[in-house]
């Protein structure tokens, strides 16, 4: 009878499924995994080169970003599904009086005043990105997409994706108490 020797590579596939297990269970426990980094926390924010929303004022400037006190700048689109769902935190903290600039992203006039029309305006400023230039000088990856300024006009936070009431009390609140110090 012959001798059964004892083969390292059956190892292998147990191994490999072993650091992918670990690969994905961490990649999924951290608290937001899509959330994706952005070079400009801490940084001062980008300029602000934006067109006027007709009959809705102002653009907001790179001076409102560096003004005293916390503001928010955040990108959205009449066509975003997730924008709609935020909106109704946007309002409650526009309300409180939290300065929210708004940044309309490849949309058109008509229809972003439309959505103000049908949703209301939580915006102390809105400006235009039409050709969405602005939103690749930010970083943006898509709409929703909120971005927490301090009084120095520097980026606390970047927030990509719906802020829910949820959102608001775990990440943009800790920011905006950051932002003010």
């Amino acid at each position: 009878m012959a001798e059964r020797r004892f083969n390292p590579l059956i190892l292998l596939p147990p191994i490999i499924f072993l650091g992918l297990a670990g690969i994905f269970y961490f990649g999924l426990t951290r608290e937001n995994p899509n959330e994706l980094p952005s070079q400009f926390v801490g940084q001062p924010a980008p300029v602000l080169a934006l067109e006027e929303l007709a009959t809705y004022g102002p653009v907001p400037t790179d001076a409102d970003l560096r003004a005293p006190g916390v503001k928010l700048v955040n990108f959205w689109a009449s066509w975003c599904g997730p924008c709609r769902v935020e909106h109704p935190t946007l309002q409650k903290m526009a309300d409180d009086g939290i300065p929210i600039f708004g940044v309309n992203y490849k949309d058109t006039d008509a229809n972003a005043q439309k959505f103000l029309g049908e949703l209301g305006n939580p915006f102390a400023k809105i400006g235009v990105d039409a050709n969405g230039r602005t939103g690749i000088e930010w970083g943006l990856y898509g709409v929703p997409e909120t971005f927490v300024i301090d009084g120095s006009g520097k980026v606390v936070l970047r927030y990509p994706g719906p802020i829910t009431s949820s959102v608001y009390e775990k990440r943009i609140a800790p920011a905006i108490a950051e932002a003010s110090k």
